[in-house]
């Protein structure tokens, strides 16, 4: 009797221990259950996002594209889109909108610190927008590198001039094709400029510095030709120069502009900026307070008064 309760007691202790390892099976089973679950409803999540990530990006590329159709339809170079400027706490140009069209001058008019200068330096990449788009043949431009915007075709002709002092005329007409390879087109390229400003082919091995303010300024214009640019941003060209030399730049503005180029033009002579412009827009304090053609800017009494000295 007292071996088969001793047999019966052992068959208890297995069967309890076989339950044990049941039930410890069936929560490392529901473990393994919830954790794969869990895995699941992360890669749909994951998959999700990527899903959304990809159609943001599809819906970018779409409206990047329609504005690119949209520009080439209407012939839009540059289009500039609620443009803020600040220098720190300075806010210089605010929530400004214009767009320059294919073979177009446009001048910008404004009294000293209406913001004029810092549009174009935002436009050729020296400084950054604080808010707002600049799109150049539909491609939005503003985060961009300078080099890549002058690669792209945008040519800036700062205040100043901004020559190599110390090169040689050549050299500094050289220099502006930097980027380009096709020699031919750069030596033909080069004879135009000669043609255009002969003064420059007579002075050609004279060092950059030495070159009085009219020359310098016919340098710079012909190094941005030199850099085949499609739109040149042209600060204050008449800036310090005598009334003759002043009416011989915008003749070959107004004439490199009737070969296809499209200008922005900066400029306090406001008479000779209308002369030649087609449309302008005039600047207070960093916004933009009227803008129409040129002729009608030329015939408002207002514009007349404050700018035209009359």
């Amino acid at each position: 009797m007292t071996i088969k309760a001793g047999g019966a007691q052992q068959k208890n202790e297995v069967r309890q221990e076989n339950e044990i390892r049941q039930e410890n099976g069936a929560r490392q089973d529901g473990g393994k259950d919830r954790t794969a679950r869990t895995a699941q409803h992360k890669g749909r999540k994951q998959q999700e996002t990527r899903a959304q990530q990809e159609t943001k990006a599809q819906q970018d590329a779409r409206a990047q594209q329609k504005t690119r159709a949209r520009q080439e339809e209407t012939g839009t170079m540059l289009k500039v889109c609620n443009l803020d400027l600040r220098y720190q706490q300075i806010q210089a140009v605010k929530g400004i909108t214009f767009e320059v069209s294919q073979a177009e001058i446009v001048t910008l008019l404004g009294a000293n610190g209406a913001g004029k200068s810092s549009i174009l330096r935002a436009i050729s990449g020296l400084i950054r927008p604080y808010v707002g788009e600049i799109s150049f043949k539909g491609n939005e431009i503003s985060r961009l590198p300078c080099h890549e915007i002058v690669r792209l075709g945008i040519i800036h002709v700062p205040e100043g001039r901004g020559i190599f002092a110390n090169l040689k005329v050549i050299e500094n007409l050289e220099v502006a094709s930097y980027l380009r390879h096709d020699k031919k087109a750069i030596k033909q390229d080069l004879d135009h400029v000669f043609s255009l400003f002969p003064i420059l082919h007579q002075r050609q091995k004279q060092y950059g510095g030495t070159l009085s303010g009219g020359e310098q300024q016919m340098l710079a214009i012909g190094r941005a030709l030199m850099a085949r640019g499609k739109l040149i941003l042209l600060d204050e060209p008449s800036l310090g120069l005598a009334p003759k030399i002043v009416e011989s730049i915008f003749q070959i503005i107004a004439r490199i502009n009737q070969e296809g180029l499209s200008i922005l033009l900066v400029e306090q002579n406001a008479r000779k900026a209308l002369e030649i412009a087609h449309r302008g827009y005039i600047l207070e304090t960093g916004c933009i307070v009227l803008a129409d053609t040129a002729r009608n800017l030329a015939q408002n009494q207002q514009i007349r008064k404050a700018y035209l000295g009359e």
